[in-house]
């Protein structure tokens, strides 16, 4: 069928301007759902996923969004989404059991094709990431102390397990700690880096780490960071690369509002060793993170606490915005988003 025409642009307010001294519109997504995971694929073409089945994508640059809900899908919680091209995107839904599934949609999100059902019942799919438009790689929490993660090659028509509970075969994936998982904040627990390498940032239980494989999932290390850890509540939420040598990974207590601790680690050689970086200044756990293509050093990390920025690849903080914000994806400098609930999507140039 042909492609439903994208809304007229939207008759917008004023842009803010924060204390940091970008320009925040607020824009209309036509949708009340809480937004969780957002995905740029230019300056353009942007999706976003949340609550009660819905998502959204634009193709004009924020100046107007096209929002629906995955039929069959309204009670299931979109918690992660990457975007291909304006017509090609995949959703992840988080949840124990079957309500943790991939989607995908090759028509702008007119109709959705299931590619993945987890028949696991301890299972919970977190995150998801993509080395390109067809290879991509899925993580959930441990069943028994292994890690299901799952990879396809071919676009998501064949979602096959790097580890799987109750396999035959040792998991490549190191055991899990106690309670160790991952937090679905904003769907950035996972992070691939160049054509091969990929990071899952864990957290919860007596310890959160850094996973790496080099190879797509073919072997797996470990490493730890600084971040507050070692509840059920404490660890890594997001883990984000300026280049394949200098990343951050954020995280701290999703269940206190106002805690603080080590919320912010660093890294300039590629993960391995990791440092205390600076504190935001929102209060509260930070939910996620994004580097600003074609701003050297720029970050900006998101929370229900707010928004900060940094310009020194994460050592110092300044204010970004005080609403609530579950994730952040950038373009460029003139093209960020943050979304949070209410279906809120905000853009961000500098």
């Amino acid at each position: 069928p042909p492609l439903p025409p994208a809304p007229p642009a939207d008759t917008l307010p004023p842009a803010r301007t924060s204390i940091s001294g970008a320009a925040l519109l607020d824009l209309r997504s036509r949708t009340s759902a809480r937004l969780q995971a957002v995905s740029v694929v230019n300056e353009q073409v942007v999706w976003a996923s949340g609550t009660g089945g819905a998502f959204a994508v634009t193709t004009n640059g924020g100046a107007s969004w096209r929002s629906g809900v995955v039929a069959g899908a309204d009670s299931l919680e979109f918690r992660d989404v990457q975007g291909v091209d304006d017509k090609t995107a995949y959703l992840l839904s988080s949840g124990n059991g079957t309500r943790s599934r991939i989607y995908k949609t090759t028509d702008a999100g007119q109709n959705w094709q299931i590619q993945f059902i987890n028949r696991t019942p301890e299972a919970f799919y977190d995150c998801f990431a993509f080395w390109d438009a067809e290879s991509g790689i899925a993580f959930s929490d441990n069943v028994n102390g292994v890690f299901p993660v799952l990879a396809t090659r071919d676009g998501g028509l064949d979602w096959h397990f790097l580890s799987e509970p109750g396999s035959e075969t040792p998991s490549p994936v190191p055991a899990a700690t106690a309670g160790e998982g991952a937090f679905a904040a904003s769907g950035t627990c996972v992070a691939t880096l160049g054509k091969e390498a990929a990071y899952i940032a864990t957290g919860a239980g007596t310890r959160s780490r850094l996973l790496f494989t080099p190879d797509r999932g073919r072997t797996w290390v470990s490493y730890d960071t600084p971040v507050s850890q070692g509840t059920n509540t404490t660890g890594h939420t997001s883990i984000a690369f300026q280049d394949e040598r200098t990343g951050l990974v954020v995280g701290g207590d999703i269940g206190s509002a106002t805690s603080g601790g080590i919320r912010v680690a660093l890294t300039a050689d590629g993960g391995r060793r990791w440092t205390e970086g600076g504190q935001p200044t929102f209060p509260g756990a930070v939910y996620g993170a994004a580097w600003v293509p074609g701003s050297r050093g720029t970050v900006v990390a998101v929370g229900p606490g707010g928004a900060s920025l940094s310009r020194d690849e994460g050592r110092t903080w300044a204010p970004l915005d005080s609403l609530a914000y579950w994730s952040v994806a950038f373009a460029g400098p003139k093209a960020g988003w943050m979304v949070g609930p209410g279906g809120r999507i905000t853009k961000v140039s500098f």
